[in-house]
């Protein structure tokens, strides 16, 4: 039975290999000496030095020269392979290393090639990748990262866990090792040890061991340089902890902590919260460390809760709030353009109309997000921010100061305990607003005078303890000058006659 002649295939995309000609695959020495002449996306590769000598070589070279980006670079060149690969005979086109790996041509080719009827064909490499693990001496398993630099160095943040290493493929030029080495030193130490890797697969070969502050002071960094960063240590990542937490809540976790549910933890969110602010007050960085943690062990915990009763996932509630805070910046990842905080406020308020109309909420007012176990005092403050956003507001700082004075004359003439009480709360409410307008948090303002007074009050306890004396048996002038000492002391003058106040 006679058989159909298999047509060539009209795109050939083939792997050159790490760089040292004696590791390009069997099958791809066999079609370079097959063919009469090669595409190239870039001629810098040393394999091109150990062609056929009859082979005619293009490269695309001159495009990088020509085009603003190497997105702009790629889109030509996919175009080109596709015209050429509408020829008769086709088109070989040929790659650094594997076609798959670290090559961002070949899935748009492919792609492109098969909405126009075109057939192609992959001939594999070794990729970069294995001549980089074997010279660094380690297996990739369990977990490595890859990563490409040029996405680093555009990046605020390492895109990857830092209990996991990786390995950063394209540090080809200095400039770049600048950028990568800025964006991880946002997360790692300056001095944490990494390693260059250069002409992995090739004859100069080189490991360079140094400090991730160096790596753009290398002399040796070239088109075929990568950088591996070693993990940073166990438990540093985000995935590590949520581990821990499940395994805390898994059948042989802890008792206590299987018996909890989102009701049961509410006390200690609210306490973990208040020994944060605390932590905020006192501005101790090292307190703040360890109780942004506490408090991220409550979210973690509610979102494994959320898991296991089939509620929400962790992954759920982070792309949430990433997709709010990408979709209410506009001015940021848009081409909205805000130059003013006080724009971006009334835009985020236009949009959180928007979202909510969309997704066909009840139509809220401009106060009903505000949570009620709030302390009174910012929920008051987020009242009136909220109001003033709208144009409810004071056009002078004068109106605030004169309705407070307005405020302290009815507390004045109150003449019950219930309109008392009533007139206090206004003149509260009307001194949060001044605090807004002076742009002071009316609660941290408040709870750093609290913790003024239990220090200048200490002090006065100290001295009585020194004199043996109950505070009892001195007069209001004897404690009123232990207090001016106190004060005093705060300012580093001592007693300098400050005038009798209570603050």
């Amino acid at each position: 039975m006679a058989t159909t002649p298999v047509s060539p295939p009209q795109i050939t995309i083939l792997g050159l290999g790490p760089g040292d000609p004696h590791l390009l695959t069997r099958q791809a020495w066999q079609i370079l000496n097959e063919i009469s002449e090669i595409y190239l996306r870039t001629r810098q590769h040393p394999t091109v030095d150990g062609f056929p000598t009859h082979l005619t070589v293009h490269s695309f070279d001159q495009l990088y020269e020509a085009e603003e980006s190497f997105e702009a670079v790629y889109r030509e060149i996919v175009s080109r392979i596709l015209d050429l690969g509408h020829r008769p005979q086709g088109v070989v086109y040929a790659v650094p290393g594997d076609p798959y790996t670290a090559e961002a041509t070949t899935p748009e080719i492919v792609r492109r090639a098969n909405a126009h009827n075109l057939s192609v064909r992959i001939v594999t490499g070794i990729s970069y990748l294995e001549p980089s693990f074997a010279a660094l001496g380690i297996d990739p398993l369990p977990h490595t990262a890859l990563v490409d630099a040029l996405e680093i160095a555009h990046a605020h943040h390492p895109p990857f866990p830092p209990d996991a290493p990786a390995l950063i493929a394209q540090i080809y030029s200095p400039r770049v090792a600048s950028n990568v080495k800025l964006t991880l030193m946002t997360l790692y130490p300056d001095q944490h040890p990494v390693r260059l890797v250069h002409g992995a697969g090739t004859s100069s070969q080189m490991v360079e061991d140094l400090p991730l502050y160096q790596i753009d002071r290398s002399p040796h960094i070239g088109l075929l340089t990568s950088l591996y960063v070693p993990p940073l240590g166990p438990g540093t990542s985000f995935e590590a902890f949520q581990e821990i937490i499940a395994h805390l809540r898994a059948p042989d976790g802890c008792p206590w902590d299987k018996e909890q549910d989102h009701q049961s933890l509410r006390p200690n969110l609210l306490e973990e919260t208040y020994e944060v602010l605390s932590a905020l007050d006192d501005d101790d960085p090292d307190a703040m460390r360890e109780e942004f943690g506490d408090l991220l062990l409550q979210i973690v915990l509610h979102a494994q809760i959320g898991s296991e009763y089939g509620e929400f996932t962790m992954a759920e509630v982070i792309q949430g709030i990433y997709n709010k805070i990408s979709s209410r910046h506009p001015h940021v990842f848009g081409d909205l353009e805000l130059d003013e905080a006080g724009e971006v406020i009334l835009n985020w308020e236009r949009l959180k109309a928007t979202e909510r109309r969309e997704n066909g909420a009840q139509q809220k007012g401009v106060l009903d997000g505000v949570p009620l176990a709030l302390p009174s005092l910012t929920q008051a403050f987020t009242y009136q921010k909220r109001a003033a956003r709208v144009g409810f507001d004071w056009p002078e700082i004068t109106g605030v100061l004169e309705k407070i004075a307005e405020e302290m004359a009815e507390v004045e003439t109150a003449h019950d305990q219930e309109s008392r009480q009533a007139e206090l709360g206004d003149l509260l409410f009307a001194v949060v607003n001044l605090t807004r307008w002076y742009d002071v948090d009316p609660e941290s303002a408040l709870r750093e005078a609290n913790l003024r007074f239990k220090e200048r009050f200490s002090y006065i306890e100290k001295k009585a303890r020194a004199q043996e004396r109950e505070l009892s048996s001195y007069s209001l002038e004897e404690l009123e000058a232990f207090w001016q000492e106190a004060k005093g002391l705060e300012l580093g003058t001592g007693n300098q006659g400050y005038p009798t106040s209570n603050l």
